[in-house]
């Protein structure tokens, strides 16, 4: 099998950062269309209910997945930076621990799914008139969750050395899967939310299927051999120092958003379903700073691994420029195109309106994402990820439920709410841009 890893210790910065974003953003895109047209189906072909249960599922399925998600960073990390540094025996320690340690986690992650599903939708306050079909939808669900797993670590894998090609293809073909089946269960066989769950996990392990045998037959260091299948310590605990801060941040800033989705759930299913499409529009609208982030990681990571300090800096500020760049583009058209965005999701006024209020609130705030996402992944880079998970969850977690409960003790309404997630980007993006210019990268610090 052709490799297609690359090497960025070497090259124009510009060039690197744009071939592996624009994959990565296509990846995403795709990614997105998961739950979009999940939400979309069930928008036009089943009703608000069915909408605002799909769409309000999202913090308790983070909660969980995210967690998981944090262990594919620090694997991606230590990854990136062994294949910088050509260590090929390390490389493959790495990689056969992280599949190792995929394969736990997929138990754990089914088994914990099942058990949170009841408190969370009591705790988030779910209306009675989406309760069963909220609950429906997560048991399917989690009970598949091992192929959201295996894709994301496998395709951490590709990425981390320069790979983001192969895992977009697979990604693109399970995503039309799943519209494809989406279609046929809900219009052809009248499944309703649990047709849509059962085509998002069937696609999600064919991505899982298609990226472990593209790693089964990669000749490179960082190919899976399953005889030499183990655990190695050493690994684990760098897997577990990087990555373990960010499951944790991920999870609990998950978990705080439930806390956000109960205040949503207050003004009714119409707002919930509006919430739940604003919550689709606005995580395509910031594909571009996610996707030039993670280019910007397995950038520094590499050339950190490298030594060479200055090219993995200047890696940083061209990142952050770019992503200002394309932030700004896809803002204003988000903005100025709001109510048909939200009418091609739902014929309904009332969830449109909520939708568009959502969107005029929150979108101008979209250039504080940008520093907050490519200087925690930048310090990530470089083997500090402690310090950015304390920002984050000091940010996203301690001061949003402050502010939020402050402003019901106030008896703030719906603009305040919306404006809960601003707040926490701009707290975090001072934070972040503060540690950056005193991390050893700044400096110039290489031990």
């Amino acid at each position: 099998m052709a490799r297609l890893d690359t090497d960025m210790t070497q090259g124009r910065i510009w060039q690197h950062l744009m071939r592996f974003s624009i994959p990565m953003a296509v990846g995403l895109l795709f990614q997105q269309l998961y739950n979009t047209v999940d939400t979309l189906v069930v928008g036009q072909f089943v009703g608000q209910q069915a909408q605002a249960a799909v769409g309000s599922t999202g913090p308790i399925i983070n909660t969980v997945v995210g967690f998981c998600a944090g262990l594919a960073t620090g694997a991606s990390v230590v990854i990136s930076q062994r294949y910088g540094a050509h260590d090929q025996k390390g490389l493959g320690k790495a990689v056969h621990t992280t599949i190792a340690l995929t394969f736990i986690l997929s138990l754990l992650a089914t088994a914990a799914g099942q058990l949170i599903i009841g408190p969370m939708l009591k705790f988030m306050q779910t209306p009675d008139d989406v309760m069963a079909e909220s609950r429906s939808y997560l048991s399917i669900y989690f009970a598949g969750v091992c192929g959201i797993l295996f894709y994301n670590i496998g395709g951490g894998i590709l990425r981390a050395v320069g790979d983001s090609r192969r895992p977009l293809i697979f990604l693109i073909v399970s995503a039309l899967l799943n519209t494809v089946l989406d279609l046929l269960f809900v219009l052809a066989f009248g499944m309703g939310v649990e047709g849509v769950a059962w085509a998002t996990i069937l696609s999600q392990i064919v991505s899982a299927l298609l990226i472990l045998i593209t790693l089964t037959r990669s000749e490179g260091g960082y190919g899976i051999r399953w005889r030499s299948l183990a655990i190695d310590r050493e690994s684990l605990a760098i897997i577990l120092k990087i990555g373990l801060p960010s499951s944790i941040q991920s999870a609990i800033t998950s978990f705080s958003n439930v806390f956000v989705q109960s205040y949503i759930n207050y003004f009714g299913s119409a707002c919930m379903a509006g919430y739940g499409v604003y919550g689709k529009i606005d995580a395509f609208a910031l594909i571009p700073v996610q996707s030039i982030s993670m280019a910007s990681t397995t950038f520094v990571g590499q050339n950190w691994g490298a030594k060479q300090v200055k090219r993995a800096r200047d890696g940083v500020r061209t990142a952050t420029v770019m992503s200002l760049i394309s932030t700004v583009v896809l803002g204003v058209m988000v903005y100025a195109l709001a109510r048909p965005l939200m009418g091609f999701f739902s014929p309904e006024t009332e969830v449109i309106d909520y939708g568009v209020r959502f969107i005029h609130i929150i979108t101008p705030f979209y250039l504080t994402i940008c520093f907050n996402q490519i200087y925690a992944g930048a310090l990530r880079g470089v083997g500090d990820a402690t310090m950015p998970t304390v920002i984050m969850l000091a940010s996203f977690v301690a001061f949003r439920q402050i502010y939020l409960a402050v402003a019901k003790a106030l008896g703030a309404g719906f603009v305040a709410v919306a404006l809960a997630y601003p707040v926490g980007w701009i707290m975090c993006s001072t934070l972040l841009i503060l540690r950056y210019s005193r991390s050893a990268l700044v400096r110039g610090e290489r031990h």
